[in-house]
Parts: structure tokens; C-alpha cells; sequence
């Protein structure tokens, strides 16, 4: 009972007389999962103590003193050798408590004019602003990877599907360039939500205000806004949920392309994992994973936001609820980014097999291409190449095996060059409109990406 009431006294217990139920007092703490925000706790407390210095709540001595006391919390915390108490509610109450435990009473002079409100709110955004600089560094190793794969690998050709239907011919530095603009998109939307995170609300107390201010990138302007807004975690949780959503696109290619139907590419090792039953097996389980840690992300967002949604204006007890899917979804989207990586830099790719995939009716485009530069309307070009495809289905031959006469019985204006037309490298290089698999795109592709990396 002396227990409980303690707990209550801590930092709310005034008004309290009863004993809270030990059930409902383990229900109430976040202590197990908010103290890795231990750092940022402490960083803040000891800026907010320079602001009460300021403002003449607390002494030059009474500030140096609160600061080393914070400093000496800060490296227990470090060297593993914080103790902590069953009266911690949260990683607030615990630092609070051993500062009092070190300094005295002076301890409690920190709270004036901080509500745990307002604190939380910055723990929270400094503890992401560190990690947003370690998942951007993780990003731009990724891009960064299939960057150098896609300038080393530019002869390699292969089909390019749509439907899962082979297309026209592409090189594989062009399909990895493509997964690598997705991610640089992501990586700009990461660095415009970093101001976003950057709002200071320390200074708003419980929600009416007050004088003491801090500052980030910028400051809460609105002290109700300050201490109830999460829109930064949410917004995280979107950009983590359309990140893993590109990375889920860019896994399904690689494990399809893994497989010995197709053979394009080779997992390492190091990526992969064999079956408990069939010998034979080389499972593409990185992969398979990176695609199914994208639902658990997506997940984490959208049950936040339907925490979110129904909340009253300013502080409600419920955002306690944004810590474990949010701390859940930066330690995912950073060890997936870091594994794909690892994927990309040690994979294998078979350029022999994806030429023999190449087979002429992909070029189908480009015979219709050929007519269209003697003149003729491209809808009518596509379906003489169409007729094309059809009489050598019939005749059970590539389309490259119907002879010149074939040709000429489908269109007049077809003549012996036609058969220039059947050549794979060709048809990617007369792609050289900005985007296209041409050698002189591909380089600029690659210009542009490294641009963005800052590389």
C-alpha cells in the first residue's frame, strides 16, 4: 500500500487518497519500451533547466548542479548501471527520480512549468529527428548500391514485363534504376518531413502555456497544438508504410527472378535459407521477408491513426499508444533498408539466361516501328506487326524466322532491312528519349540518382 501510494506521488499523486489497483498500475506505465528514449529525455531536461535559468527560476549554481546531475543519470543509462524502480511510470518519472536521488530536492524544481505533456512530445520528436538521420543514411546506401550495380551491369538484357507478360527488350540496370527512383522519391519525402518533426513543444505545459521557450527548426505555436499533436508520427508511419510498399514491389521482382523458372539472379548465402525437409532448396527468405514486413508496417500506421482519430483536442492518455508502433516501425523500415542493401551488393545475376528469355516477338513494337518510318499511321503498323506475331504462331516459328516475302504479303513497304529490326541491343539503344534503357539514358539515369544522394 506504501508502494502504491508512492507511485502516486510522484509527480500527480496530490489529490489522491485511495490506493490504485497494482493491475491498473502496471497498465498505466510505459517504462518498459519509452526508456530507450533515455537520451533524449535527459537532453531536453537539461535545456529546459538553462531556460529556467533564464527566466530566474533557478540559480547559476542550482542549474550546474541539476545539469551534473542529469549528465551523471545519462552515463549510468550508457554504462548499463541505471537502476530502475517499480515506481517508474515512464522513462520521465525514472530520470526525475534519480536526479532527486543524486541532488536532493533541487530535483523537483525541473517540472516548473513542464507538464509531461509537453514533454513526451519532445522526447519524441528529438528521439526521432536521431533516428530520421540514420534511416536517410540507411536509404541512400541503398540507392547508392543499385546505382553502382546498374553502371556495372549495362550490357546485361532482358525482357521487360507488364501483366507478367514479356514486353520489349530492357537492360537490368534499367529495371534496377527503376526501384532506385522509388526509393530516391522516398528518400525527399523523408528530408521534407524532418521540419516537421523539428516543432518544439517543450514550454506548452499540461496545455494552458507558458513563457519558457526552446527552440528546433521551429516553435509550437499553439500550446494545445503542441502537447496533442502527433501528426509527425503519423506522417512517419505513411512515409514507412509507401517506403516498405516500394521495397514489398522491388523483393517480388527479385524472388520471381530467383526462381529456376526464370534464373535471372542468384541470392547469396548470406541472404538465404534452405528447407527443413528438401535438400535441394535455396530460399529467397530476405526477400520474402522485406515483402512481409511492409504489412506490418502498414499495419502499425493504420491502427495509430485509428487511435488518433476519435481523440479530443490537447493530451488524452491514448497517445501513449504511439510509442511501440512507432518505435516498431523505425527499427523495421531501418533493418529492412540494411538488408536490401546487403541483398543488392551480394546478389548474382545470370546475363546468359536473361537473353535466352529474349525472343524475337518482344521486338513485335519494333516492326511496327520500322512501317511507321516509311509513313505509315502507328494504329495501322500495330496490326500488321500483329498479324505478324499471329502468322508465325501458326506457322509454330519467331517471328524473326518468317522470311522477307512473309513480310512483304503483310505490307508492301516491308523490305530486306526488315530483318535488322531482330536485334535486341539495337532495340533498347533506339530507345533514347529521357527515360528509356539506351546506354546514353541509363547514364544519365545514374547521374541524376547520384545527384540526389549527394554522392
Amino acid at each position: 500500500m506504501a508502494q502504491d501510494q508512492a507511485t502516486k506521488q510522484g509527480l500527480w499523486g496530490g489529490r489522491f487518497t485511495g490506493t490504485m489497483d497494482p493491475l491498473m498500475h502496471a497498465f498505466n506505465q510505459s517504462f518498459k519500451y519509452d526508456q530507450r528514449m533515455y537520451d533524449a529525455d535527459i537532453r531536453g531536461s537539461i535545456a529546459y533547466s538553462e531556460a529556467l535559468k533564464r527566466v530566474g527560476i533557478l540559480t547559476d549554481d542550482e542549474q550546474k548542479t541539476i545539469a551534473d546531475g542529469l549528465t551523471q543519470v545519462l552515463q549510468e543509462w550508457k554504462q548499463g548501471t541505471f537502476v530502475a524502480k517499480e515506481d517508474d511510470e515512464d522513462i520521465h518519472t525514472a530520470n526525475e527520480r534519480r536526479l532527486s536521488e543524486l541532488i536532493g530536492a533541487l530535483g523537483g524544481k525541473l517540472h516548473t512549468g513542464r507538464s509531461r505533456n509537453d514533454q513526451v512530445a519532445t522526447d519524441m520528436r528529438l528521439w526521432l529527428l536521431d533516428q530520421l538521420q540514420d534511416v536517410e543514411a540507411s536509404l541512400k546506401g541503398l540507392i547508392t548500391v543499385m546505382v553502382a550495380r546498374a553502371e556495372n551491369e549495362q550490357d546485361a538484357l532482358l525482357p521487360g514485363y507488364t501483366h507478367l507478360q514479356r514486353g520489349q527488350p530492357i537492360r537490368w540496370s534499367h529495371l534496377l534504376l527503376s526501384h532506385a527512383f522509388s526509393f530516391a522519391s522516398d528518400l525527399e519525402r523523408l528530408q521534407q518531413l524532418t521540419p516537421r518533426v523539428s516543432v518544439l513543444p517543450l514550454g506548452c505545459g499540461a496545455l494552458a502555456g507558458n513563457p519558457f521557450a526552446l527552440g528546433f527548426q521551429s516553435l509550437a505555436e499553439n500550446s494545445l497544438w503542441g502537447v496533442g499533436d502527433r501528426d509527425f508520427v503519423a506522417e512517419f508511419m505513411m512515409w514507412a508504410s509507401l517506403t516498405m510498399t516500394h521495397m514489398s514491389r522491388f523483393a517480388e521482382d527479385m524472388i520471381i527472378y530467383s526462381t529456376a523458372e526464370f534464373g535471372f539472379v542468384s541470392l547469396s548465402d548470406a541472404y538465404s535459407t534452405g528447407s527443413s525437409i528438401m535438400p535441394q532448396k535455396k530460399n529467397a527468405d530476405s526477400l520474402e521477408l522485406l515483402r512481409g514486413k511492409s504489412g506490418r508496417i502498414f499495419g502499425n500506421m493504420a491502427g495509430f491513426i485509428m487511435t488518433l482519430k476519435g481523440l479530443p483536442s490537447t493530451y488524452n492518455k491514448d497517445l501513449q499508444e504511439d510509442k511501440e508502433p512507432l518505435f516498431d516501425s523505425v527499427d523495421n523500415v531501418s533493418a529492412c533498408l540494411k538488408i536490401a542493401e546487403g541483398v543488392i551488393s551480394t546478389l548474382t545475376i545470370h546475363p546468359e539466361k536473361m537473353k535466352k528469355a529474349l525472343t524475337s516477338d518482344v521486338l513485335a513494337t519494333d516492326l511496327a516501328e520500322y512501317l511507321v518510318r516509311k509513313g505509315i499511321p502507328f494504329r495501322e503498323t500495330h496490326h500488321v506487326s500483329g498479324r505478324a506475331v499471329a502468322l508465325a504462331e501458326t506457322r509454330k516459328c519467331q517471328i524473326h524466322e518468317l522470311t522477307v516475302e512473309d513480310f512483304r504479303g503483310l505490307h508492301p513497304l516491308f523490305e530486306d532491312d526488315v530483318m535488322d529490326v531482330f536485334d535486341f541491343e539495337a532495340s533498347v539503344e533506339r530507345r533514347k528519349a529521357i527515360g528509356g534503357p539506351s546506354r546514353a539514358t541509363i547514364e544519365r539515369q545514374i547521374m541524376v540518382l547520384r545527384k540526389r544522394v549527394g554522392a
